[in-house]
């Protein structure tokens, strides 16, 4: 580093870079290169002011549309390179010098072919990171700097035993990164949506198989970009071990949801879209994370249920293996009621309520001589508990209320018979002290 900013160095650095101003950019032919070059630039300006909103009117067209969108923010910059296109067939025509031409339109070519690449990049940052790399590259291998750039980045570096590391090894090894996490990404939401789509794999397997395959290409990006550098792979193992040391002592919970989360996905116990009940949480699973369970309520509160607990604490699936799921209510009416006729109406209640199942059908049992009311009890199925189970009892309960009240069915208020015995023993001691009492 001491050498790179010696003044020697960087007086060196200043004449060339003089040397080259000299002989390219103060002279009568470039100069009249780059006036053309502004013109084209200008001339570029003014037709995309006419070309962009023709083309933004077919932004929503079926077939056109895409292609559209991705050429919209690129149309000033292909105008001008298909101006500058124009300009050096003129000048080959007319055999005059067209080499600053050439550079600025390479230049312009390499802009506009990386940022269409860039688009297929969903992160803005990386996108952004990418395209500006990319083109930095390109500008430098046009004006023929490449090779300068790079040995003097490379002298600027640290030295740790036999580990050289340098400016232009961070700097291969970041946009080594970026590419191949951009890659790892694009690859692995393209195999999720394919994985998604398969039928022969149950939910749970398919969020194993697509958290399983980034976890793989993420990892291999973050280890080609390590390599990259020269750094020795084989140090990773000593850092492993401390991991799993660590782990072993601190971390421990964090790694038992980790394998929890890994048993669930394979025995396939819970999966997204179950309705289950845990520990006093009673809801719909909405995502199998790495070390929780979203488990979202009637309420709207989204609960996040660690995997250890689905592991040892008792679970009530209501959609595990079967969807259909069997409600009770208890109903009571009084002593004098026609049971059959309770039973029937019952039974009517729950058929005419919608999403109570028709096979199997409600069954009303008399199942107790309670002390004030005959205590029946209806069951009856439904398929969607996912949409709720309250709402559907309470309009059963309707019906049933309903239909009660129609055909002059009572049902009784809690009773309580009061027995008060004569208890003659006990007053006559009374009336006697009484009497004597009005004597004196």
């Amino acid at each position: 580093m001491e050498a790179l900013l010696a003044p020697e160095r960087l007086a060196e650095l200043w004449a060339r870079v003089y040397d080259w101003i000299l002989a390219n950019v103060f002279v009568i032919d470039n100069a009249v290169q780059l006036a053309v070059i502004a013109v084209t630039l200008g001339v570029a300006m003014l037709v995309g002011r006419r070309v962009v909103p023709w083309l933004a009117q077919y932004k929503t067209h079926s077939h056109a549309g895409r292609a559209v969108r991705i050429v919209l923010p690129l149309a000033l910059p292909l105008v001008w390179l298909a101006l500058l296109w124009l300009t050096i067939s003129a000048a080959t025509t007319f055999e005059q010098p067209y080499g600053l031409l050439n550079t600025a339109a390479s230049l312009l070519a390499a802009w506009v072919a990386i940022n269409l690449v860039s688009q297929f990049v969903k992160n803005p940052l990386w996108a952004t990171i990418i395209t500006w790399t990319a083109w930095s590259i390109a500008a430098l291998i046009a004006l023929n700097l490449f090779t300068p750039t790079i040995a003097i980045l490379d002298s600027a570096a640290l030295e740790f035993g036999e580990f050289r590391i340098s400016l232009y090894t961070v700097a291969r090894a970041t946009l080594a990164l970026a590419v191949l996490l951009s890659i790892a990404v694009y690859l692995s939401g393209l195999l999720e949506s394919r994985i998604r789509t398969s039928r022969a794999l149950s939910p749970s397997v398919q969020v194993l198989f697509t958290k399983s395959l980034k976890a793989v290409l993420i990892g291999f990006a973050v280890l080609v970009a390590i390599r990259s550098i020269g750094f020795d792979l084989t140090a990773l193992a000593v850092l492993g071990g401390a991991i799993g040391l660590g782990a072993g002592f601190g971390l421990q919970r964090i790694v038992s949801n980790l394998v929890s989360g890994v048993m669930l996905l394979l025995d396939r116990s819970i999966k997204p879209g179950d309705v289950i009940a845990v520990a006093g949480t009673y809801g719909w699973v909405t995502a199998l994370g790495g070390r929780y369970v979203s488990v979202v309520t009637r309420d709207g509160v989204e609960h996040l249920i660690p995997n250890e607990l689905l592991i040892s604490e008792r679970v009530e699936n209501w959609t595990h293996t079967n969807s259909q799921t069997r409600l009770k209510l208890d109903v009571g009416v009084h002593y004098k009621s026609d049971v059959k006729n309770v039973i029937e109406l019952c039974e009517r209640a729950a058929t005419e309520t919608d999403r109570v199942l028709k096979n199997p059908e409600p069954k009303c049992l008399l199942i107790e001589f309670g002390d004030s009311a005959l205590k029946l009890q209806l069951r009856f199925w439904i398929a969607d508990a996912h949409n709720g189970v309250q709402n559907v009892k309470s309009a059963v309960l309707l019906n049933i209320w309903e239909k009660f009240k129609f055909n002059g069915i009572e049902v009784p208020y809690p009773q309580r018979d009061l027995h008060v015995r004569s208890g003659g023993e006990f007053l006559g001691p009374l009336r006697a002290e009484a009497e004597e009492r009005s004597a004196a």
